[in-house]
């Protein structure tokens, strides 16, 4: 399970030269030889990793992916990203809430489905990630899982 951050480089030619923005590549220290610089237009950054936080997937299929679960990349808002960091704070202070308002769920490569240590961990690192990316008002977020 993955949280992805794009960022749009100002890199054009009608960019201000003190405005412009770059990135470089490069493999063994030298200019990549496959990839020109100054065509790259975005920068995507893995800001989270979850691993068998089944409560954490649920929450994305049911809320960023309408109901799909296909292990597509979904665009993820501001607004839905703030939605999950409350959710999580609101079951970390009531543990009684988690069924209701985070569940588990269950399946093949999911793990337990126990509201545990390893089930409130999650939404601790969950909390941590998001905070993360809210500091950022320029930035895209993406969402994605592979089974």
């Amino acid at each position: 399970m993955y949280l992805y951050k794009k960022s749009y480089l100002l890199s054009g030619d009608w960019i201000k030269e003190e405005a412009r923005e770059s990135v470089t590549i490069t493999k063994g220290g030298q200019p990549h030889p496959n990839i020109k610089s100054d065509r790259v237009k975005y920068i995507i950054e893995e800001v989270g990793y979850w691993r068998k936080a089944n409560a954490i997937h649920k929450w994305f299929v049911d809320n960023v992916q309408d109901g799909v679960d296909n292990c597509s990349i979904y665009d993820v808002s501001t607004s839905q990203l703030e939605d999950l960091l409350s959710l999580c704070k609101t079951v970390l202070e009531d543990k009684d809430k988690a069924p209701e308002l985070l569940p588990a769920q269950s399946g093949f490569f999911f793990g337990n489905t126990d509201y545990d240590e390893y089930y409130f961990g999650d939404l601790i690192q969950t909390m941590e990630i998001i905070e993360d990316c809210l500091s950022d008002n320029d930035a895209e977020f993406q969402y994605s899982s592979s089974w």
